[in-house]
């Protein structure tokens, strides 16, 4: 576990980085997007791995590791809009990495409490179903915005977020250890 451990948080540190730099170069102007557009931008970097993996065609040339990537950071980009604290233009780098941080810890936890009850079943499963889960969650989290965020018996869209960004960093140990 605790090399899962690792493994995870070198993936969640390579993605801050990109997080980090991006939001110095354009600031913060993600949060301008409304949840729902949030949702539509993973579905777009989602829907193209799996196009990528069913074609087997890469015309736009980035690789679906960075796409993967860029699922994790929209997950996280997506938890912290689901708080309270109505986020703008004009919030600190210093705040918006403080809550990345936050809902990365979180979301590593839940991760290890999950990974314990399922024995660390994902590093037997292709990365193609880590993708499929993803659109599955997705379609789940656009039903819920649908019903205005109200659920009868489901967990709502952040544990979805939390579950699509776990799978995108499984997708992405998995694609690094294939490449040693």
């Amino acid at each position: 576990m605790s090399k899962t451990k690792d493994q995870y948080e070198a993936v969640i540190l390579n993605c801050k980085k990109i997080f980090s730099a991006k939001n110095t170069d354009y600031g913060p102007s993600w949060t301008l997007f409304r949840p729902s557009s949030l949702t539509d931008q993973l579905f777009i970097k989602a829907q193209r791995i799996r196009n990528i993996e069913s074609t087997g065609s890469n015309n736009v040339g980035d690789d679906i590791y960075g796409e993967f990537m860029g699922i994790v950071n929209y997950a996280l980009m997506a938890m912290i809009q689901s708080e309270e604290n109505n986020y703008d233009e004009d919030t600190s780098l210093n705040k918006l990495m403080s809550r990345y941080d936050y809902w990365a810890q979180t979301t590593l936890d839940l991760m290890t409490l999950k990974n314990s009850d399922y024995s660390e079943v994902w590093r037997e499963m292709r990365i193609s179903s880590f993708t499929d889960m993803i659109l599955v969650k997705l379609s789940r989290i656009k039903q819920i915005e649908d019903n205005k965020g109200k659920t009868i018996a489901s967990e709502g869209v952040v544990a979805n977020y939390q579950d699509i960004m776990n799978y995108a960093i499984f997708a992405l140990i998995r694609i690094d250890k294939n490449n040693q």
